[in-house]
């Protein structure tokens, strides 16, 4: 990349219980966000370090389109987490208390929740092998992997393995073992899960082209999706992650989560920085 025209980038970061982010946004200038300067920002020791990015654009029919990456530079359609950061971020500069988001996902609405917390509906869980996807057809409640895990799509894919204990398992080696299998063609976030009291989950996850994070919000999702589907649990749930909880309800008109988020400071990426690319 030429060292010509570069300028500094402003960037946002921000976290939803560990799950961090740098966010670019582009509604007032169009920057040009690449697989390269992806991989490159996301190195936490030669950049800034994320386990996504996400742009916001301008959107006609919106409040702002959302664009989510993987720290591997890949793209993701759906980021639970990044979303309510952002949803925040746009609900104080606004004034408004409810938004209208568009993703690769589909349409997402946000609301104020009131004592700093914000919820977002993810939309209603894709429970087809072909919608999550899957290799070939096969029910999705319990898949043939030894452990007999659990498929959902939240806009990315999803599988959940309910254990006693989920403490106990070395997510380092399971996650990856599991996110190139064979039956996910567009590999997996995987999920380990404990039902720890009534309607209260103990999850950790390992998140495709990322890896072990401290929370993900549609890996939330999907295991309470995949709890309630199981009888575990009921469609609403507290879901106790590595860096905070988020509440899970499967409603009616999709999946909403609430929880914390935290705006933790505003930086600019040099043009140095940028003309190394």
């Amino acid at each position: 990349m030429s060292a010509q025209n570069h300028i500094d980038m402003p960037f946002m970061k921000m976290h939803g219980l560990g799950n961090d982010f740098v966010v670019i946004d582009s509604r007032a200038y169009a920057h040009d966000v690449t697989e390269a300067l992806v991989r490159a920002v996301g190195h936490r020791h030669m950049g800034i370090g994320f386990d996504q990015l996400a742009v916001i654009e301008a959107a006609p029919q919106a409040d702002a389109h959302l664009v989510f990456y993987n720290s591997d530079g890949s793209r993701s359609a759906a980021c639970g987490n990044a979303t309510r950061c952002i949803a925040r971020h746009i609900m104080d500069e606004s004034g408004k208390t409810e938004l209208h988001l568009t993703t690769e996902r589909g349409d997402l609405y946000a609301e104020d929740a009131g004592g700093g917390l914000t919820s977002v509906n993810m939309g209603a869980p894709q429970l087809e092998w072909q919608d999550i996807p899957l290799a070939e057809a096969m029910e999705t409640l319990e898949l043939p992997i030894e452990g007999g895990p659990t498929a959902t799509g939240m806009g990315n894919p999803h599988c959940t393995f309910f254990v006693e204990d989920a403490e106990r398992v070395a997510l380092e080696d399971f996650g990856p073992r599991y996110e190139h299998h064979p039956l996910y063609p567009q590999r997996t976030n995987v999920q380990v899960a404990s039902l720890i009291g009534p309607d209260h989950l103990r999850m950790r996850v390992w998140e495709r082209g990322v890896g072990v994070t401290m929370a993900s919000g549609s890996s939330s999702c999907a295991t309470a999706v995949a709890a309630a589907r199981r009888g575990l649990t009921g469609r609403r749930v507290l879901v106790e992650l590595d860096g905070g909880s988020l509440e899970i309800d499967w409603r009616e008109d999709g999946v909403w989560m609430t929880g914390a988020t935290m705006h933790v400071a505003n930086g600019t990426l040099t043009a140095q920085f940028l003309a190394s690319l």
